[in-house]
């Protein structure tokens, strides 16, 4: 007598397409990340496209700040990988709602966006707050260092204006005491953003481009805190 074993059909087809919802645990972080971006208030992003009825139809907005959020929280940020991922990865699947994007569609989407992108952290901030996660108050500066994609020359001319200027705050009374909150408020998200997530880097170069993706990388760590409370609850 031969064993006997489940059924194995890589080959067959699903008569009835089962529901996305089911294709992951019902607490799965991609699941919570569409749920929030429904949310989310887009319009600003979403006027740019209404101002322009011209040419092929756009990926919607909706999904591609999806799936730059739970990329970024998942410590995906190429738009290369973000790509491939849309095609071999479940979470990413269900986030793209099976389209599949190329590279330059992502990269530009987060070029031509980034502003309302980096916008986003408020609204999720707000959200924290609303699930008595956060309390608004202080906001702490620390020393922490990512490699950015810049010039050398650019970066030292802009670390001696910093340097000068923590040298200025440094020498009030309130520039000491906000300094001195700096391990117990800002040492321990700088830590789990660059040693658990794997951020050590920026992908994006300029100044103003390098804050508009730090405030990503800082909003979904935010994001990943609010669902783990919410699977918690």
């Amino acid at each position: 007598m031969s064993k006997v074993y489940r059924p194995y059909q890589p080959e067959q087809s699903e008569l009835l397409p089962p529901s996305p919802r089911e294709w992951l645990p019902e607490e799965h972080l991609a699941y919570f990340i569409l749920d929030t971006v429904k949310e989310l208030e887009l319009k600003p992003l979403l006027e740019k496209y209404e101002r322009e009825l011209r040419g092929y139809p756009p990926y919607h907005p909706r999904m591609l700040v999806g799936l730059l959020l739970y990329g970024y929280c998942v410590g995906v940020a190429s738009s290369r990988r973000l790509e491939k991922r849309a095609y071999e990865d479940v979470a990413f699947r269900i986030i793209a709602a099976g389209q599949h994007p190329d590279h330059t569609a992502i990269a530009e989407f987060r070029r031509r966006h980034l502003k309302e992108l980096s916008g986003l952290f408020v609204q999720v901030l707000a959200l924290c707050q609303k699930a008595g996660l956060v309390k608004l108050g202080h906001v702490a500066l620390d020393g922490t260092k990512l490699k950015a994609n810049a010039s050398k020359q650019g970066d030292e001319l802009r670390a001696m204006s910093l340097k000068d200027w923590m040298a200025r705050r440094l020498r009030t009374k309130k520039g000491r005491a906000v300094y001195a909150r700096r391990k117990a408020v800002a040492e321990a998200p700088f830590g789990q953003i660059k040693q658990v997530r794997g951020f050590r880097q920026l992908l994006l170069r300029g100044l103003a481009k390098a804050r508009g993706e730090w405030a990503l990388i800082c909003l979904t760590h935010n994001l990943l805190k609010l669902h783990r409370a919410t699977v918690a609850a």
